[in-house]
This record gives structure tokens, C-alpha cells and sequence, in this order.
């Protein structure tokens, strides 16, 4: 959508270091430079071996003895770690390096992890339940991302998100920036031709939702919901007191 999210103004309070978040980016680093080492031949297979394939997971197909790897089921979660290329690899990670650690944050490391493959998981079942025929892997992480993003716009609508617009870096508050982002995945799932998709919009709009209602019950209970207040650096300074018979500061008494 040309909006590229580079950072927020949200402080993290409860832990110190993000480390689910980063080992998630890092796991899926490791993934990609693995199926790169196995060449064009191998690196298809990796994609079906370990990707939900919607007619096998629930339309009854089965998968080529040779190219299976692991269970339909557990393609669920494999699949989360796969990516086709660097661009896909990038576009996840950075939203997740930007949106994650404030959601880990929120719910402390296990709770996260927990929350964050569950969220991707129902997002590549949802994907296979509204077409059970398709028979191309899906795979990324764009739907446990989506559900980062969904928890993110109900734990901090207001925060403000510096973001790369073209050549121009612009604040924006997350629920603008979000909606936005929300509205085309929507948009893209019920309107683009199913034949032409290349992208899972159905999965992400899944994962959005499903974050969005699953962060009732992962977060922290002290943490509030729908916070309208941003955790950054700048301190609120008001007007300065006087005594009565002091001068103020523009010389009136």
C-alpha cells in the first residue's frame, strides 16, 4: 500500500528484551536461507512438503508420498516459517519487529508465543475453509503477523507510528495506519479474483480478527485495553506557577 511502518513511540514496561519477537525473526531468516540453499527444484518442495495446501488439509486430496514432510495438521504451524522470497520475507519481519515487541510486551514471552502460533494457525485454517480446493501451498507468516496487528490496534490505537510514505517519513496514529491496512486486505479478499490471487488476503483478515479477540484473554491483566495515552519519550509541561505579587514571564503581574 506504499505505507511502510518503521518504528513506534510505545515503551516497552514489563520486560526487558523482546525475545520471542526476535527469535521469531531470526527463525525465519534461518528458513528462508535454507530453502535458498536448496536450490529452485528444492526450494518448491520445501514449499509443499511444509505448506497448507487447503485440498489436503480439508478437501480430501492427498500429497505426493515424495513431496510430503510432515502431517496436513501440522502444516498449520510449519508453514508460518516458510517464505517465497526476499520481499515476502521483509514486508513480515519488519511489521513484526515493529508491532511485536509491544505485544510480547503485553503479554510476556510464553503467553506471546503461545498466542502468536495459535493466531497463524487458525488464519491458514480459515484460509482453507472459504476454498478447500486450492491445491498451491500457502505459507508465510502474514497471518500471525495479522493477529500481532489485530491485538496492536485494541492494546494502542493512539500511538504514533513513524512511517516511510514514498520518499517521506510521516507519524501516524496505529488506528489510521492499521485501518487502512485492515480495509485493503478486506477489500482485496471479497472483491479480487480468486484466480489471479497470489496472496492470502482471506488468511490475513482471519488473523486480524481473530488477534483482535484473542488479546482479552493472552494479555496481562493490569494491562488496559483501547489505551489512549503514548508511552514515548516526551514529557508534558505546563504552565509555570507564581506566587501572588510575582511578575510572570511575558512582564504582567
Amino acid at each position: 500500500m506504499g505505507l511502510l511502518p518503521l518504528g513506534d513511540d510505545i515503551k516497552r514496561r514489563r520486560i526487558a528484551y523482546p525475545y520471542f519477537t526476535w527469535g521469531i525473526v531470526g527463525i525465519c531468516v534461518a528458513v528462508f536461507l535454507w530453502q535458498v540453499s536448496l536450490g529452485e527444484d528444492g526450494f518448491t518442495r520445501s514449499l509443499y512438503g511444509y505448506g497448507v495446501i487447503p485440498s489436503v488439509l480439508l478437501g480430501g486430496d492427498s500429497l505426493d508420498p515424495r513431496l510430503a514432510r510432515v502431517a496436513a495438521p501440522l502444516t498449520l504451524l510449519t508453514s508460518q516459517f516458510l517464505h517465497g522470497s526476499w520481499l515476502h520475507l521483509g514486508g513480515n519481519m519488519l511489521f513484526l519487529w515493529v508491532f511485536g515487541d509491544n505485544i510480547e510486551d503485553a503479554m510476556g514471552h510464553v503467553r506471546f508465543i503461545v498466542f502468536y502460533l495459535l493466531c497463524g494457525a487458525i488464519a491458514g485454517l480459515v484460509f482453507a475453509i472459504s476454498d478447500p480446493t486450492v491445491q498451491s501451498p500457502t505459507i508465510g507468516a502474514s497471518g500471525a503477523i495479522a493477529a500481532v496487528l489485530g491485538a496492536y490496534i485494541v492494546l494502542h490505537p493512539m500511538a504514533r507510528i513513524l512511517v516511510l510514505a514514498g520518499f517521506w517519513l510521516i507519524h501516524m496514529p496505529a488506528f489510521l495506519l492499521l485501518g487502512v491496512w485492515i480495509g485493503l486486505q478486506v477489500l482485496n479478499a471479497v472483491y479480487a479474483n480468486p484466480d489471479e490471487l497470489e496472496v492470502a488476503f482471506v488468511a490475513h483478515v482471519g488473523g486480524f480478527v481473530v488477534g483482535a479477540i484473542l488479546v482479552f484473554f493472552f494479555k496481562r491483566r493490569p494491562v488496559p485495553m483501547l489505551s489512549t495515552s503514548k508511552d514515548s519519550n516526551l514529557r508534558v509541561v505546563g504552565l509555570p506557577t507564581r506566587r501572588p505579587g510575582e511578575r510572570g514571564p511575558w512582564g504582567t503581574a
